[in-house]
């Protein structure tokens, strides 16, 4: 639904390394760098970019949620987070309080953002 999010972090190899892995299972890699701290992922062939720049600046957390195309990726995108230190924010189940189908999982990121994958897929 965005063409780009962008926003600053407080360690930049920390959240460009959380994001580069948490996301992996999606597909996204770096699409381009901006010397000397900032960077763009996107997936393959993708229509829109998450951006992260270095910053001092306390910016109020963020809920960012990235589309998976199966239950499988949202399951992948958690335990890769979690690999790359993201904290538990809720474990890959449905969430039927928002539809029948939303399947997602949830993970604090680096500067405390809440990172969410979902699928909108009917299971079956």
């Amino acid at each position: 639904m965005f063409d780009h999010v962008k926003f600053g972090v407080s360690d930049y190899a920390v959240s460009k390394a959380f994001f580069l892995k948490a996301l992996e299972p999606l597909g996204v890699t770096v699409v381009t760098e901006w010397p000397p701290n900032g960077v763009e992922l996107s997936q393959p062939n993708g229509t829109v970019s998450l951006c992260l720049y270095q910053t001092q600046e306390r910016p109020a957390h963020l809920h960012l949620a990235f589309k998976a195309e199966s239950r499988q990726q949202v399951e992948a995108f958690h335990r890769a987070a979690l690999q790359a230190g993201g904290k538990d924010n809720g474990a890959p189940g449905l969430r039927p309080h928002y539809h029948a189908d939303h399947y997602a999982a949830f993970v604090i990121g680096p500067d405390g953002h809440n990172i969410e994958a979902v699928c909108h897929a009917h299971e079956g």
